[in-house]
C-alpha cells in the first residue's frame, strides 16, 4: 500500500541526528517587503553546506547569482527543470521545488513562498518539501503568515518569526491609464489585456516592459532590466509579477481583480491582491495600489479588501493539497492509486489532477504503452516522461500526444542520435511576431528539460547547450519584439526631457543618425534631414524645431568631416551616377558638359545651399578632386585629347583623335580616314598608344575593366566588371571593343591577333593561296561561323578543293586560301550559311583539330 502518513523526514536524508531533533526548523513568515529572501541567503552561506528551493526558475537564477559572488562559482550549483550547474565539489544549492535532489545531506534548507502549498497545480510538491525536506542543521521556511496554523499543526516544535513591512502599503484610489503615475506596474490577466495597455502607454508615455508567465526567464529577465534601468517608466505583466520580482516600482494599477484559474473565471483572493499589490515599495519606500478608472466594474475594492491589504490581515490556509511523493511501481494501476491516494492527516487534502497524472491516465489507455511497461524499472521511466511540464500550456490531451511520441523510442532507450538534435535545429528561428517566438520559447524549454537527463539523450551535456543557446537565441529576439512594439524611446525622452524652448534639447549626430538626448528623432541623409518616419504627429513639430535649430552647424562639421576624408583619399561611399556624384543617396553635384568631353563642369545642387560658403566650396574641390581619381583610368583617352590640341597635329590626326576620344578609344578603321595620316602622324598615333589593326584603330589601354568602368560611369551607364575575350553577342546594338561575329562577340584585340596570324601565313606563301591553322580560334571558343565571318570581313576567301571522284578513296584535300583586299568594310551583319563550300570544309578542319589536340 502507498504510504498515505508522511514520515517526518523522508525524503532529503534521514540522518538520525535530525530525528533526535538536533536540527532547528524555522519559519519566517510575514507579508511582502519584509527581508525574508535576504535573510535567508544569509542563513545558507553562514552553514557549511546548503540549499534553497524556489518557486521559479528565474529566482533560482538570482540568488545562484548572489550566492556565487559570495562562494564563488566551484561552490554553487544551479538545479533547475531546464537547466544544471552543477560543479563537482558544490556544497551550496540553488534549485527549483521540482528539482530539489532528493537525498542529498546538508547543513541547511531553505523553502521560499511556501503558501504555495495551496496552490493547485504545483500544491502538492511544496507540501511534500514542508513534511521532507530538512537540514542537518537548519531549516527555514519563508512565506506568508496564513501558513503558521498549518506549519504548527504539520511540523511539531517548529519555531515562528513573524516579520512585519519594512514600508507603508496604502490604497490611492482608481486612476485613468493617462493619470498613472511614473515607476508604476500596470497588473493584467490576460495576454490580450497586457498587450492593450501596452499600446496605450507607448503611445503616450513612451512605451513600457512587459512581463507575462509565457515569457522565458531571460526574456523576463531583460524586460525588467529595461524597467529597472530607466528606460521606461511603466511595467505591464500578469500576476507572474507578485512571485519574487524585487522591482522598484511606487504604485501598483489593477486592470482587473479576476482571473482564470484553469477551473473558472473567479475573483481574486485578498491574500493573492495583497501578494501582488504588495511590490509597491521597496525597503522603507511606502508604495501605493489601486486599480484603473473606467474599467469593468468588478475591478474596484471592496472595503474589507482594501483593510485587510494595508493592514496585512488574511484569514489563515486550511489546508495543504497533498499527493504521494513515493508510490509503488509494482504496477500501472498501483502506481495511479498511490498516485490518487488520499491523506490521512485532516490538514490536508487530494491535490487536483495534475497534468502530469493525466497524462499518465491518458496513456494507460493505449496498449501499445502498456505493452512497454513490463517491469517496475520500466514504470518508473515512463512516470519520468509523464512528469515532463507542459511548458507549451496547450492542455492535457496534446501535452500527452507529445510524451507519447516521447516514449515511444525512450523505452528502447536514449533518444536516436539525431532526433534531439534535428527537433533543436527547427527551433532555431529567431523570425516571427511576439506569439510565434513565444511559442517556440516554450517547445525549447520542453527540450532543454528533455536534455537534462543522461539516460534520455545521447551527448547529453552537447545537446543541453544546444539548447540553452536556442533559448538564448530566441528570448533576445522576443524581447526585441517587445520593445520594438511596445517601447518608443524617443517619446519617453521628449516626455522626460522637454522644456518651453525646443531649441534647449540637446542634439548630436552620430553617424547619419541625429539623436536628441541619446535617442533618434531622424536622419540626415547626405546633407538632408529627415525626421523618422514612425514619429507621432504631436512629436513632429517638435523634433522638427530641435533638429532645425542644430542643423546648420551639424551639416558645417559633417561637411568639413567629409572634406577632409575626400582629400585623404578615403573611401566616402561617393557614387557618380547619372550625370551626378551622389553621397547618402543624394546629388552632391551634377556634371555638365564643356568643350573637353572628360573634363565636366560640376554644378552643385540646392542640397548644399545651407551650407556655409567656406564650406561649400572646400568641398566641392574635394569632390573634383575625387572625380579625377574616380577617371583615372582615362588617362589614356586624356593624353589623346591633349593632343588633338597640339597646333602640329595636322587636321587629318587631329580629326582621328577626336572621333577617338568621343567614342571612347575605339573606331572602325575604314571610317578612321587613317589611309590619309603621313609617317610622321602614324609615328605620333603608335607613340600614343593607338594600334592600328586591320577592322579596327583602338587604344589598347582601354581594353580594361577599369577604364571601362570609368568611362560607363562618365556616361551614366553601369561599370563594367570584366571584359571577356569572348561573350555572346547582344540582341541589339554594338559593344565597344568588340566585333560582332553572328551569335558571338570577339574582343577586338584577339580578333587582331588572329587576323595577324592570317596575315603572316599570308605573306609567308607570297601571296599564293595558303592553308590557316584554325587551332588559336578553337582555343578561345569561337564557333566555325564566327571565325569564317572574321575572316571574310578581312578579306580572306576560301578556295575549295576539288570533290573526289566516286571511284576515289582517300581524304579530302584542305582548304586553302586567298587575300582580296575589301574595298569598302562589309557591314557586320551575319554570312548566310551554305550546306557546302568553305563553311562546310573549315568546320570539318577544327572538328579534327579539337579531336587530335
Amino acid at each position: 500500500m502507498a504510504k498515505h502518513s508522511p514520515a517526518p523526514f523522508r525524503g532529503l536524508g534521514t540522518s538520525p541526528a535530525r530525528d533526535t531533533g538536533q536540527s532547528r526548523v524555522k519559519a519566517v513568515l510575514g507579508p511582502t517587503n519584509t527581508g525574508k529572501t535576504h535573510l535567508a541567503i544569509e542563513r545558507l552561506c553562514a552553514h557549511s553546506s546548503g540549499m534553497m528551493g524556489f518557486p521559479l526558475r528565474l529566482l533560482a537564477r538570482e540568488v545562484y547569482e548572489k550566492v556565487v559572488a559570495i562562494k564563488g562559482p566551484e561552490q554553487v550549483a544551479l538545479i533547475t527543470g531546464e537547466e544544471r550547474i552543477e560543479p563537482k565539489n558544490a556544497r551550496w544549492l540553488l534549485c527549483t521545488m521540482e528539482a530539489m535532489p532528493v537525498g542529498r545531506d546538508v547543513a541547511f534548507v531553505g523553502l521560499d513562498e511556501i503558501q504555495l502549498c495551496a496552490d493547485r497545480e504545483r500544491g502538492h510538491i511544496f507540501t511534500d518539501r514542508l513534511l521532507h525536506a530538512r537540514g542537518r542543521e537548519e531549516t527555514m521556511f519563508l512565506g506568508a503568515a496564513t501558513m503558521e496554523p498549518l506549519i504548527k499543526a504539520l511540523v511539531p516544535g517548529v519555531e515562528i518569526v513573524s516579520r512585519p513591512r519594512f514600508s507603508t502599503l496604502s490604497y490611492a484610489g482608481a486612476k485613468k491609464l493617462s493619470r498613472i503615475p511614473p515607476r508604476s506596474a500596470i497588473v493584467a490577466f490576460s495576454a490580450e489585456q497586457v498587450y492593450a495597455v501596452a499600446e496605450m502607454l507607448r503611445r503616450f508615455r513612451g512605451g513600457a516592459a512587459v512581463v507575462m508567465g509565457a515569457l522565458s526567464p531571460e526574456t523576463r529577465n531583460r524586460q525588467v532590466a529595461l524597467y529597472q534601468a530607466g528606460e521606461v517608466d511603466y511595467l505591464v505583466a500578469t500576476d507572474a509579477i507578485g512571485m519574487g520580482l524585487n522591482l522598484d516600482i511606487t504604485h501598483v494599477a489593477f486592470a482587473g481583480l479576476s482571473k482564470f484559474d484553469g477551473v473558472r473565471q473567479r475573483r481574486l483572493t485578498p491574500a493573492e491582491m495583497a501578494q501582488i499589490a504588495g511590490r509597491a515599495g521597496r525597503h522603507q519606500r511606502d508604495g501605493t495600489f489601486g486599480t484603473l478608472a473606467g474599467g469593468a466594474h468588478e475591478a474596484e475594492f471592496a472595503d474589507e479588501e482594501i483593510y485587510a491589504i494595508e493592514e496585512h490581515r488574511f484569514p489563515p490556509i486550511t489546508r495543504l493539497f497533498w499527493r504521494e511523493a513515493e508510490p509503488r511501481f509494482d504496477s500501472l494501476a498501483t502506481l495511479i492509486a498511490d498516485l490518487e491516494a488520499p491523506p490521512e492527516r485532516q490538514e490536508l487534502m487530494p491535490a487536483p489532477q495534475a497534468i502530469d497524472l493525466a497524462v499518465l491516465k491518458r496513456l494507460s489507455e493505449d496498449p501499445a504503452v502498456t505493452d512497454t511497461l513490463k517491469s517496475p524499472g520500466m514504470l518508473r521511466r515512463f512516470w519520468d516522461v509523464c512528469r515532463l511540464p507542459d511548458f507549451r500550456q496547450q492542455g492535457a490531451e496534446t501535452h500527452a500526444r507529445f510524451v507519447e511520441r516521447l516514449w515511444q523510442e525512450l523505452a528502447h532507450g536514449p533518444l536516436a542520435s539525431d532526433h534531439a538534435p534535428r527537433a533543436i535545429a527547427q527551433l532555431d528561428n529567431t523570425s516571427g511576431d511576439i506569439d510565434t517566438l513565444q511559442g517556440r520559447i516554450a517547445a525549447i524549454r520542453s527540450w532543454s528539460y528533455i536534455c537534462q537527463r543522461r539516460d534520455w539523450v545521447l551527448a547529453q551535456e552537447e545537446m543541453a547547450e544546444r539548447a540553452r543557446a536556442v533559448e538564448a537565441r530566441l528570448s533576445d529576439a522576443l524581447h526585441g519584439r517587445l520593445t520594438e512594439r511596445f517601447v518608443n524611446r524617443r517619446t519617453a525622452v521628449l516626455m522626460r526631457k522637454l522644456g518651453p524652448d525646443a531649441g534647449l534639447l540637446p542634439v548630436r549626430l552620430d553617424g547619419d543618425t541625429v539623436l536628441v538626448e541619446e535617442e533618434a528623432i531622424g536622419t540626415l541623409a547626405g546633407f538632408r534631414f529627415r525626421v523618422d518616419p514612425t514619429t507621432r504627429l504631436a512629436d513632429r513639430k517638435l523634433l522638427l524645431a530641435a533638429a532645425e535649430k542644430h542643423l546648420p552647424a551639424l551639416i558645417a562639421s559633417r561637411a568639413r568631416d567629409l572634406t577632409t576624408r575626400l582629400t585623404e583619399g578615403e573611401d566616402t561611399g561617393l557614387v557618380l551616377e547619372s550625370g551626378a556624384i551622389l553621397w547618402q543617396g543624394e546629388a552632391l553635384v551634377k556634371l555638365s558638359a564643356t568643350r573637353r568631353i572628360l573634363a565636366p563642369h560640376l554644378a552643385p545642387t540646392p542640397l548644399l545651399d545651407p551650407m556655409p560658403s567656406a564650406e561649400r566650396q572646400a568641398l566641392i574641390a574635394a569632390v573634383q578632386g575625387w572625380l579625377e581619381r574616380r577617371l583615372a583610368p582615362l588617362a589614356p583617352l586624356t593624353r589623346l585629347e591633349a593632343a588633338s590640341l597640339e597646333a602640329k597635329a595636322g587636321p587629318e590626326l587631329r580629326a582621328l583623335l577626336i572621333r577617338l576620344v568621343e567614342a571612347g578609344g575605339m573606331v572602325t578603321r575604314a571610317a578612321s580616314g587613317i589611309e590619309r595620316l603621313d609617317k610622321a602622324q602614324r609615328e605620333r598615333l603608335r607613340h600614343l598608344g593607338v594600334k592600328a589593326g586591320a577592322l579596327d584603330i583602338f587604344l589598347p589601354a582601354m581594353l580594361k575593366a577599369s577604364a571601362q568602368s570609368a568611362w560607363a560611369a562618365l556616361h551614366g551607364r553601369p561599370p563594367v566588371e570584366s571584359m571577356p575575350v569572348l561573350i555572346p553577342a547582344p540582341r541589339k546594338g554594338a559593344l565597344p571593343f568588340y566585333r560582332l561575329l553572328g551569335p558571338q562577340a570577339l574582343r577586338i584585340d584577339r580578333a587582331e591577333s588572329l587576323l595577324r596570324e592570317a596575315h603572316g601565313r599570308r605573306v609567308a606563301a607570297r601571296n599564293r593561296p595558303f592553308m590557316l591553322d584554325p587551332a588559336p580560334a578553337l582555343r578561345m571558343g569561337l564557333s566555325t561561323k564566327a571565325y569564317a565571318h572574321l575572316l571574310r570581313l578581312a578579306g580572306f576567301r576560301a578556295i575549295m578543293p576539288r570533290m573526289l571522284g566516286e571511284a576515289v578513296a582517300g581524304p579530302p584535300a584542305p582548304v586553302v586560301w586567298r587575300w582580296q583586299p575589301p574595298r569598302t568594310e562589309t557591314a557586320p551583319g551575319p554570312e548566310p550559311v551554305h550546306s557546302g563550300g568553305a563553311f562546310a570544309a573549315l568546320h570539318h578542319l577544327m572538328a579534327k583539330q579539337l579531336v587530335t589536340g
